[in-house]
């Protein structure tokens, strides 16, 4: 190649580079800007999701927890107080309504139209079944309720932990008390577990004759939260 066409294409060269620098320095902020905003907006819907499955575990156990109080008056004041927007605020305005001690047969009637409700989040039909089970009692036969029980209990299933502990209780009711004491010392060693379920499980082991085996944290009171210390008063 001869000089001068040597330096002609270095010329051109150079252009093209000067051309692109002056591009990017135009335009190069719109891809920085769409990176940023595909990554916080990958955050965001996480987020939301994350927050919006804590907030509906939190409001099934507060339900929960409302129904194990005594008198329905009680319940009903504990109900009232739960926090709820969109679909919560009906699904609690049923359970309001349909209070066990004031109107059985209604409660189970509401809780089978809430199982039977494809288009309810699978949350919400879980505690539909949970509590399906606990109205129902002996009433329903105890394969019934097992065969319900069960597939609550399976990894990832927001009331897990609450369906292994009816599970045991299914033990005790069938005079299996050894197979119970080890389903429910399981059950106390469970990543998760409420001080409350703790200690009603601990209990249980204790009438049937066993010695619970807390775990370590549990048994350091120093490591105790407020929240913990509440929910073992109320067990």
């Amino acid at each position: 190649m001869s000089s001068p066409d040597s330096f002609i294409e270095e010329v051109t060269e150079e252009v093209r580079r000067d051309r692109l620098f002056r591009l990017f320095r135009k335009y190069g902020w719109i891809g920085i800007v769409l990176i940023i905003a595909i990554v916080v907006g990958t955050a965001v819907v996480e987020w939301r999701k994350v927050r919006a499955e804590a907030r509906a575990e939190a409001f099934g156990d507060a339900v929960l927890e409302a129904y194990d109080l005594g008198s329905a008056e009680e319940r009903r004041a504990a109900l009232a107080g739960i926090a709820a927007d969109g679909e919560q605020t009906h699904l609690l305005a049923l359970i309001e309504a349909s209070d066990p001690a004031g109107d059985r047969a209604a409660t189970l009637a509401a809780l089978d139209r809430m199982i039977a409700d494809a288009t309810l989040a699978p949350v919400y039909r879980d505690l539909a079944v949970l509590r399906r089970v606990l109205v129902g009692g002996a009433e329903v036969p105890l394969a019934d309720r097992r065969a319900a029980l069960e597939p609550l209990a399976v990894a990832g299933r927001p009331y897990r932990l609450l369906a292994l502990e009816q599970l045991a209780y299914l033990m005790i009711e069938e005079g299996k008390a050894a197979e119970a004491i080890a389903s429910l010392q399981g059950l106390i060693q469970e990543q998760g577990v409420s001080r409350s379920l703790q200690d009603r499980a601990g209990q249980m082991i204790m009438v049937l004759g066993g010695k619970p085996e807390m775990p370590a944290a549990a048994e350091a009171p120093a490591m105790d939260t407020d929240e913990d210390m509440e929910a073992g008063s109320d067990g």
